[in-house]
C-alpha cells in the first residue's frame, strides 16, 4: 500500500485533467486579478469613476465573503462539485457585465458578482484538493496552483496594459471570461466521473446565522469603500463604526481565538488575512503611483508588476521544496520581513520620488510566495474531513476581508487627502503596520504535521 502511495502523483491517469483544469481556473484568475490592478487607473478615468477606485477591487473582496461561507457550508454538507460549479458560474458572469459596463455602478454591479464566484472558487478548490489527493501531494498541488500564475505573471499585466492602451479594456474582462469557460468545461467533465465524498449533516440553522453574517461583512466592507466618496467628516465616522461592527460579525467564520493570536490554525488564519491586507493594498496603488508620480503608461505600469510576480512564484516552488527544513515559524520571519522591505521601498519612492518601487516590490513578491502556500498547507493540515470547507472558507475569509478592508481604508484615506505623495505615503504606512502586526500571528503558526 506505501507503494502505491509513493508512486501518486498530481499528474496521475485518475487526476490529469482535475489538475490540469483547477490549474487553469488558478491560471484565468490569476490573469484578471494582475489585469485589473494594471487596468484600473485607465477604467476609473474612462467612466469617470475615481473616488470609486477603491471599490473596484474593495467590493470584489468583499463579496467573495458571500461566496466563501456559501461554498464552504455546500462542500461540508454535500461535497465541492455543485459549490465549484456556481461559483466559476458567477465569475464568468461578473466579467461580462463589468466587460460591457457603460457607468461606473455597471462597471461595481459585475465586480461584486464576481466576487461571489471568485471566493466560491477558491474555497471549493481547496475541498476538491482535500477530497481527491492524498495528504502527501498537498503541497505538490498547491505548488501547481503557483505556478499556475507564473505565466500571468510573465505576460498579464503587461498585456493588460496593453490591451488598455491600444485596444480597450473592456477586453481585459471579456476574454478572460471567455477563457476561463473553456476552462470550466474541461474540468466539469472529469469531475461528474469522480467521488468527492459524501456530505455531513449540517445545523441549518447556524448555518444560516453564518450566511446572514457573511452578508453584513460584505456589505459594511462595501460600505467602508463608499465612504471615500463622501465628505470626510461623514465618511471617517461611517468607515470606523462599520470597522468596529466587521470586527464582531466576522468573529463566528473564523476558528476560535483567531483575533487572539491562538497558537495553531487560528493564527494560520490571522496571519493570512494581515499579510494579505498589508500586501494587496499596497498592490492596488503601485500601477498608480507609478503612472502620476512617475509618468508610466498603462503598460508600462503593467512591467512593472511583473517583478514582484515572479518573485511569487519563484518563492511558492522554493518552499515547496524546502519549507519542511526551514520550518514554519523561520518562513513567517523570512517572508513577513521581505513584504515590510518591500513596503518601506515604496514609501521612499512616494515621498522622495526615488525609483525605488519595481526592485522593491519584488521582495513583497517572494515574501508572499514563501507564506501563501505553507498557510494553505497548515490550513488543510489541521482540518478533518468534516470541517476542511469551514476551515478552508475560513482562510479566504480572513484574507479578504483582510484585504477589502486595507483597501478601502486606504482609498478613503487617499481622497480625503487630495492624492499627492501625502496620500500615497499614507496608504504605504498603513501596509507596514499590518505587515509587522502579522508577526506576532505568524511566530505562533504551530506544527500541523505533527499533530496528523
Amino acid at each position: 500500500m506505501s507503494g502505491v502511495q509513493s508512486a501518486a502523483s498530481i499528474w496521475d491517469r485518475e487526476r490529469i485533467w482535475v489538475t490540469a483544469g483547477a490549474s487553469a481556473l488558478i491560471f484565468f484568475a490569476a490573469i484578471e486579478a494582475l489585469a485589473v490592478t494594471t487596468v484600473m487607473p485607465v477604467v476609473s478615468d474612462a467612466l469617470d469613476g475615481d473616488a470609486l477606485y477603491a471599490i473596484a477591487f474593495a467590493g470584489t473582496l468583499a463579496t467573495s465573503v458571500i461566496g466563501m461561507v456559501a461554498a464552504g457550508a455546500w462542500s461540508d454538507a454535500r461535497g465541492p462539485r455543485g459549490a465549484l460549479y456556481v461559483a466559476v458560474s458567477l465569475f464568468i458572469a461578473g466579467l461580462l457585465i463589468s466587460g460591457f459596463a457603460t457607468t461606473m455602478p455597471q462597471f461595481l454591479i459585475g465586480r461584486l458578482v464576481q466576487g461571489l464566484g471568485t471566493g466560491g472558487q477558491t474555497v471549493a478548490l481547496y475541498v476538491v484538493v482535500a477530497r481527491l489527493y492524498p495528504p502527501q501531494l498537498h503541497g505538490r498541488v498547491f505548488a501547481a496552483f503557483a505556478a499556475a500564475w507564473v505565466v500571468p505573471s510573465m505576460i498579464g499585466p503587461f498585456l493588460a496594459g496593453a490591451v488598455a492602451e491600444y485596444l480597450d479594456w473592456r477586453w481585459a474582462f471579456l476574454g478572460v471570461a471567455v477563457l476561463t469557460a473553456v476552462a470550466f468545461l474541461v474540468i466539469v467533465v472529469r469531475l461528474r466521473h469522480l467521488d468527492l465524498g459524501h456530505g455531513a449533516p449540517q445545523d441549518r440553522r447556524a448555518l444560516r446565522r453564518r450566511l446572514l453574517l457573511a452578508v453584513v461583512v460584505a456589505a459594511l466592507a462595501v460600505l467602508v469603500g463608499f465612504s471615500a466618496d463622501m465628505a470626510p467628516q461623514v465618511g471617517w465616522p461611517l468607515a470606523l463604526g462599520s470597522l468596529v461592527v466587521i470586527g464582531f460579525a466576522v468573529v463566528p467564520l473564523l476558528p476560535r481565538r483567531t483575533l487572539r493570536a491562538a497558537p495553531g490554525l487560528p493564527s494560520v488564519v490571522l496571519t493570512r488575512g494581515l499579510a494579505a491586507g498589508a500586501f494587496f493594498a499596497a498592490e492596488a496603488y503601485v500601477p498608480y503611483l507609478l503612472m502620476e508620480r512617475f509618468g508610466f503608461t498603462s503598460t508600462w505600469a503593467g512591467i512593472a508588476l511583473m517583478l514582484a510576480a515572479f518573485a511569487w512564484a519563484g518563492a511558492s516552488a522554493l518552499q515547496g521544496r524546502i519549507g519542511d527544513r526551514l520550518g514554519n515559524r523561520r518562513i513567517a520571519a523570512i517572508a513577513l520581513g521581505s513584504i515590510v522591505m518591500a513596503l518601506v521601498c515604496i514609501l521612499l519612492a512616494a515621498l522622495y520620488g526615488i525609483l525605488l518601487v519595481i526592485v522593491g516590490w519584488g521582495f513583497g513578491g517572494g515574501g508572499m510566495g514563501l507564506l501563501y502556500p505553507r498557510l494553505t498547507v497548515l490550513t488543510l493540515a489541521y482540518s478533518g474531513e468534516g470541517d476542511q470547507g469551514f476551515n478552508s472558507s475560513a482562510l479566504s475569509i480572513a484574507e479578504n476581508t483582510g484585504s477589502a478592508l486595507a483597501i478601502a481604508v486606504a482609498g478613503l484615506g487617499v481622497a480625503s487627502l487630495g492624492g499627492g505623495a501625502g496620500a500615497f505615503s499614507a496608504v504605504y504606512a498603513l501596509c507596514i503596520a499590518l505587515a509587522l502586526l502579522a508577526v506576532v500571528p505568524g511566530l505562533r503558526l504551530g506544527h500541523a504535521a505533527e499533530k496528523r
